[in-house]
Protein backbone atom coordinates (compact mmCIF):
# COMPACT_ATOMS: atom_id res chain seq x y z
CA UNK A 1 0.00 0.00 0.00
CA UNK A 2 1.20 3.42 -0.76
CA UNK A 3 1.57 6.21 1.75
CA UNK A 4 -1.19 8.14 -0.04
CA UNK A 5 -3.67 5.25 0.44
CA UNK A 6 -2.82 5.00 4.17
CA UNK A 7 -3.54 8.71 4.61
CA UNK A 8 -6.95 8.32 2.93
CA UNK A 9 -7.85 5.33 5.11
CA UNK A 10 -6.71 7.14 8.28
CA UNK A 11 -8.72 10.23 7.29
CA UNK A 12 -11.80 8.06 6.71
CA UNK A 13 -11.44 6.48 10.17
CA UNK A 14 -10.99 9.86 11.83
CA UNK A 15 -14.13 11.24 10.16
CA UNK A 16 -16.08 8.08 11.04
CA UNK A 17 -14.94 8.27 14.68
CA UNK A 18 -15.95 11.94 14.80
CA UNK A 19 -19.51 11.18 13.63
CA UNK A 20 -19.85 8.18 15.96
CA UNK A 21 -18.78 10.33 18.93
CA UNK A 22 -21.14 13.12 17.85
CA UNK A 23 -24.03 10.63 17.67
CA UNK A 24 -23.17 9.23 21.09
CA UNK A 25 -23.10 12.70 22.62
CA UNK A 26 -26.65 13.37 21.39
CA UNK A 27 -27.84 9.96 22.57
CA UNK A 28 -26.17 10.17 25.98
CA UNK A 29 -28.92 12.14 27.76
CA UNK A 30 -31.85 9.88 26.75
CA UNK A 31 -29.70 6.79 27.32
CA UNK A 32 -28.70 8.05 30.77
CA UNK A 33 -32.36 8.79 31.66
CA UNK A 34 -33.35 5.30 30.48
CA UNK A 35 -30.53 3.77 32.55
CA UNK A 36 -31.60 5.74 35.65
CA UNK A 37 -35.24 4.75 35.28
CA UNK A 38 -34.35 1.09 34.83
CA UNK A 39 -31.88 0.89 37.71
CA UNK A 40 -32.99 3.64 40.10
CA UNK A 41 -29.50 5.15 39.76
CA UNK A 42 -29.21 8.61 41.27
CA UNK A 43 -32.39 8.15 43.28
CA UNK A 44 -34.62 8.01 40.21
CA UNK A 45 -38.02 6.64 41.16
CA UNK A 46 -40.38 4.57 39.08
CA UNK A 47 -43.88 5.49 37.95
CA UNK A 48 -46.36 2.69 38.45
CA UNK A 49 -49.86 2.31 37.08
CA UNK A 50 -50.42 -0.84 39.10
CA UNK A 51 -50.34 -1.24 42.87
CA UNK A 52 -48.66 -4.27 44.41
CA UNK A 53 -50.78 -7.23 45.40
CA UNK A 54 -48.74 -7.96 48.50
CA UNK A 55 -47.86 -5.99 51.63
CA UNK A 56 -45.04 -7.34 53.75
CA UNK A 57 -44.22 -6.63 57.36
CA UNK A 58 -41.10 -4.60 56.59
CA UNK A 59 -41.60 -1.06 57.86
CA UNK A 60 -39.64 1.80 56.32
CA UNK A 61 -39.65 5.37 57.63
CA UNK A 62 -40.31 7.72 54.70
CA UNK A 63 -39.26 11.36 55.14
CA UNK A 64 -40.56 14.21 52.99
CA UNK A 65 -38.25 17.15 52.39
CA UNK A 66 -39.56 20.28 50.63
CA UNK A 67 -37.48 23.09 49.16
CA UNK A 68 -37.95 26.17 46.99
CA UNK A 69 -35.14 27.40 44.75
CA UNK A 70 -33.89 30.98 44.86
CA UNK A 71 -36.10 33.40 42.94
CA UNK A 72 -39.40 31.65 43.59
CA UNK A 73 -41.29 33.25 46.47
CA UNK A 74 -43.31 30.23 47.50
CA UNK A 75 -43.90 28.44 50.76
CA UNK A 76 -43.86 24.67 50.19
CA UNK A 77 -44.63 22.11 52.90
CA UNK A 78 -45.69 18.49 53.21
CA UNK A 79 -48.69 17.80 55.45
CA UNK A 80 -46.39 15.52 57.43
CA UNK A 81 -42.64 15.29 57.32
CA UNK A 82 -42.43 11.54 57.84
CA UNK A 83 -44.47 8.38 58.00
CA UNK A 84 -43.92 4.69 58.56
CA UNK A 85 -45.03 2.54 55.66
CA UNK A 86 -44.89 -1.19 55.03
CA UNK A 87 -43.35 -2.38 51.78
CA UNK A 88 -46.22 -2.80 49.32
CA UNK A 89 -48.58 -0.47 51.21
CA UNK A 90 -49.97 2.49 49.23
CA UNK A 91 -49.94 5.91 50.85
CA UNK A 92 -50.96 9.40 49.78
CA UNK A 93 -49.21 12.54 51.02
CA UNK A 94 -50.55 16.06 50.60
CA UNK A 95 -48.34 19.06 49.90
CA UNK A 96 -49.37 22.70 50.31
CA UNK A 97 -47.85 25.45 48.18
CA UNK A 98 -48.48 29.17 48.66
CA UNK A 99 -47.29 32.04 46.49
CA UNK A 100 -45.92 34.63 48.93
CA UNK A 101 -45.02 37.03 46.12
CA UNK A 102 -46.90 39.96 44.59
CA UNK A 103 -46.94 38.49 41.06
CA UNK A 104 -48.25 35.36 39.42
CA UNK A 105 -45.45 32.82 39.10
CA UNK A 106 -44.97 29.36 37.70
CA UNK A 107 -42.84 26.62 39.16
CA UNK A 108 -41.89 23.04 38.43
CA UNK A 109 -41.05 20.49 41.12
CA UNK A 110 -38.25 17.99 40.73
CA UNK A 111 -37.35 15.29 43.21
CA UNK A 112 -34.81 12.74 44.26
CA UNK A 113 -34.70 9.80 46.63
CA UNK A 114 -32.02 9.07 49.21
CA UNK A 115 -30.39 6.61 49.51
CA UNK A 116 -29.96 6.34 45.75
CA UNK A 117 -30.25 2.57 45.77
CA UNK A 118 -33.83 2.82 47.09
CA UNK A 119 -34.95 4.83 44.05
CA UNK A 120 -35.69 1.78 41.96
CA UNK A 121 -38.10 0.51 44.64
CA UNK A 122 -39.86 3.83 45.29
CA UNK A 123 -42.93 3.85 43.00
CA UNK A 124 -45.12 6.88 42.44
CA UNK A 125 -48.69 6.23 41.37
CA UNK A 126 -49.55 9.91 40.99
CA UNK A 127 -47.41 13.00 41.35
CA UNK A 128 -47.37 16.72 40.61
CA UNK A 129 -43.67 16.70 39.76
CA UNK A 130 -42.37 17.88 36.39
CA UNK A 131 -45.67 19.64 35.67
CA UNK A 132 -45.83 23.42 35.59
CA UNK A 133 -47.84 24.84 38.48
CA UNK A 134 -49.00 28.46 38.31
CA UNK A 135 -50.03 30.39 41.41
CA UNK A 136 -51.52 33.87 41.60
CA UNK A 137 -50.28 36.22 44.34
CA UNK A 138 -51.17 34.86 47.80
CA UNK A 139 -52.85 31.81 46.19
CA UNK A 140 -52.53 28.43 47.92
CA UNK A 141 -52.84 25.07 46.19
CA UNK A 142 -52.73 21.54 47.50
CA UNK A 143 -51.09 18.68 45.63
CA UNK A 144 -51.02 14.96 46.31
CA UNK A 145 -48.46 12.28 45.69
CA UNK A 146 -49.44 8.61 45.98
CA UNK A 147 -46.66 6.08 46.32
CA UNK A 148 -45.55 2.68 47.54
CA UNK A 149 -42.27 0.95 48.19
CA UNK A 150 -41.90 -2.23 46.17
CA UNK A 151 -41.75 -5.30 48.44
CA UNK A 152 -38.80 -6.53 46.34
CA UNK A 153 -36.66 -4.03 48.28
CA UNK A 154 -36.06 -6.76 50.87
CA UNK A 155 -34.80 -9.23 48.22
CA UNK A 156 -31.97 -6.95 47.07
CA UNK A 157 -28.77 -7.34 49.09
CA UNK A 158 -27.95 -3.65 48.60
CA UNK A 159 -31.31 -2.41 49.92
CA UNK A 160 -32.72 -4.98 52.33
CA UNK A 161 -31.21 -3.20 55.35
CA UNK A 162 -32.66 0.22 54.45
CA UNK A 163 -34.76 1.50 57.34
CA UNK A 164 -35.54 5.00 56.06
CA UNK A 165 -35.93 6.75 52.72
CA UNK A 166 -36.04 10.50 52.05
CA UNK A 167 -38.04 11.92 49.17
CA UNK A 168 -36.85 15.46 48.53
CA UNK A 169 -38.80 17.89 46.32
CA UNK A 170 -37.57 21.25 45.05
CA UNK A 171 -39.73 23.80 43.22
CA UNK A 172 -37.87 25.86 40.59
CA UNK A 173 -39.06 29.11 39.00
CA UNK A 174 -39.87 28.33 35.36
CA UNK A 175 -39.09 31.92 34.26
CA UNK A 176 -35.57 31.77 35.71
CA UNK A 177 -35.00 28.32 34.28
CA UNK A 178 -35.88 29.52 30.77
CA UNK A 179 -33.56 32.54 31.14
CA UNK A 180 -30.68 30.25 32.18
CA UNK A 181 -31.21 28.07 29.10
CA UNK A 182 -30.85 31.01 26.68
Amino acid sequence: MSLQTNKKINSFYLVAIFFVMLGLSYASVPLYELFCKATGFGGTTKVSKQIPNIVINHVILTRFDTNVAKGLFWDFKAEKTKENIKAGQVSTIKFRVKNLGKETSTGVATFNVTPDSAGQYFNKISCFCFEQQTLKPKETKEFEMAYFIDPKIVDDLSTKEIKDITLSYTFFDVANFKKDKN
